[in-house]
């Protein structure tokens, strides 16, 4: 009798099981609620690896769907029909310059560096980075801005405020402050420690007083991030100064990223075969080293970093105008101009592009030595006291920009400065450079090194790919309008191709205009 109840029991509940399951299978299932689907184009995630014809779909600021969307039940508030498109992650740039555009009213739409598809830049480099994060990113946050920002904190920040312009070593105590200074930055959310050793007052500085504040960086998953001493051979020459980046990264247990990577002036042409064997190396032995590239063949910067010896420019603005003027200081201060305008490729190879003189704006040195009717050396000091001025210097040999650009490890920056147009056109520049004209990369290499290999050697969590959760950064291109417009005389100039980006979800620019959104946040570094 008991045997058979259970039976019974068995039976009915194996039916409740049965139907339960049939109920299941009937009911309709639940759709997707999407915010934008992107449809029909040919998407590259971020890796190396080929492209794939598949959809994005985002919700909120999040990538919520990868793959094929036909068969499924997929709302969506807004549809981006890809077809001859190319859909990418958002490109990262590791090295700008823009945090006054971001700080301004007018301009915080980093309008420039959304027109070329990037979504994240990265401030505070060549050791400028201010240490007080959590201030800056604030202010930029209630601000708003257009693009991502995330912050390096700068060695020659860190010692100004504690040294002044001083050409001198650190006491201990100025050591422990500079210290103390970099650590309030890292637990503020800098993703990295940047260096300017050929700028002052980074260029006063041993290189033990660096590796003291690298250590301080690297308790905290930071990266040291380079303008080596020497990209030349003004001082200890180029490959002396990769050298002592991987010093610094040895010592400091850090990784190294050698900030635009070149072989500046006719001294070092050549020297690019020599310090990539030295990069792989430093890399084979369980060293991260890194670089960033921008693809000009002219470099840019005040006239006086280009021709002025770094003594001169030690301590306030006014002490180096004073310098300017003084008979004795001038004496000493000419032959190392001469020797320097040798470098960069003579008067004919520096273009100015600013100027508190107007009329030489758009001039070669050369010009404006003819204007004045004086030797090149003469009509540069002429330049220099009248106050601030940039040039663009043509002083790289396209082999050299070629053999840095083929390597895994080297990524794309724009280093972008007014006066320039790599401020404006750097990636897709490089597109045309590099994959569109001459092939000598692959598009999916292009994308990886403007986008996943930038987050992933910087630390930029859940962006730089398109995977699943995370955020919506994304460009979708023309590859066939790609292009810059901007040159060395038309500088300012937006350029073309990216037909929508989307930053945090948000869609910035739609059918190739700007739709006025400022979506981008500020990103703090988290170990």
């Amino acid at each position: 009798m008991l045997a058979t109840i259970q039976k019974i029991l068995v039976l009915l509940l194996t039916s409740c099981v049965l139907a339960c399951e049939s109920s299941e299978d009937n009911r309709t299932p639940e759709p997707l609620s999407l915010d934008t689907l992107i449809i029909n184009g040919l998407v590259f995630d971020g890796s190396d690896n080929p492209p794939r014809s598949t959809s994005v779909g985002i919700k909120g600021d999040r990538i919520a769907f990868l793959g094929e969307h036909e068969a499924l039940d997929i709302q969506a508030k807004n549809v981006i029909d890809a077809t001859d498109l190319l859909v990418a992650p958002g490109f990262i740039d590791p090295h700008t310059h823009s945090l006054a555009e971001l700080r301004s009213q007018s301009d915080n739409s980093n309008l420039n560096y959304l027109t070329q598809g990037v979504t994240t830049v990265v401030v505070g480099n060549d050791g400028d980075g201010d240490y007080r994060i959590a201030d800056l990113a604030s202010s930029l946050a209630n601000g708003g801005i257009g693009t991502n920002a995330a912050f390096l904190v700068g060695h020659g920040a860190v010692r100004r405020a504690v040294m002044g312009g001083d050409n001198r070593p650190p006491s201990e105590a100025e050591l422990q402050q500079m210290r103390e200074l970099v650590e309030q930055a890292f637990r503020e959310g800098a993703l990295g420690l940047s260096s300017g050793l050929y700028y002052t007052p980074g260029n006063f500085a041993s290189t033990e007083e660096v590796i003291e504040l690298a250590r301080v960086a690297a308790r905290y998953d930071g990266i040291y991030d380079s303008h080596i001493r020497d990209e030349s051979s003004y001082s200890i020459g180029l490959i002396a100064s990769i050298l002592e980046a991987i010093e610094i990264g040895i010592a400091a247990d850090i990784p190294v990223h050698i900030a635009h990577i070149k072989a500046l002036g006719v001294d070092v042409w050549g020297n690019s075969e020599e310090i990539i064997g030295i990069i792989n190396d430093a890399r084979d032995s369980g060293l991260r080293v890194t670089a960033d590239q921008y693809p000009w063949e002219a470099s840019g910067t005040h006239l006086r970093n280009a021709l002025v010896p770094r003594w001169a420019l030690a301590g306030t603005f006014e002490d180096y105008q004073a310098r300017l003027r003084d008979d004795e200081d001038l004496r000493r201060i000419e032959p190392d101009m001469a020797e320097n305008l040798r470098r960069r490729g003579g008067a004919e190879s520096l273009l100015i592009v600013t100027c508190p003189q107007p009329e030489y704006a758009g001039k070669t040195l050369a010009q404006v030595s003819e204007v004045l009717n004086m030797p090149p050396v003469k009509a540069a000091l002429e330049v220099l006291k009248l106050g601030r001025s940039r040039v663009v210097s043509f002083n790289m040999h396209p082999q050299d920009m070629e053999n840095f650009m083929r390597q895994p490890w080297t990524m794309t920056s724009s280093d972008g400065t007014n006066g320039h147009p790599r401020k404006y056109a750097s990636f897709p520049k490089k597109y045309r450079d590099s994959v569109a004209d001459t092939q000598l990369l692959k598009m999916e290499e292009f994308v990886h090194r403007s986008s996943g290999l930038t987050a992933d050697t910087f630390g930029i969590k859940n962006r730089g790919y398109l995977r699943s959760g995370y955020f919506a950064d994304i460009v979708v291109l023309d590859p066939a309008l790609y292009a810059p417009r901007a040159d060395y005389l038309n500088w300012n100039a937006l350029s073309q191709g990216v037909e929508y980006l989307l930053v945090n979800g948000a869609p910035t620019i739609a059918d190739g205009e700007y739709t006025g959104e400022l979506a981008g946040r500020a990103l703090r570094h988290t170990p």
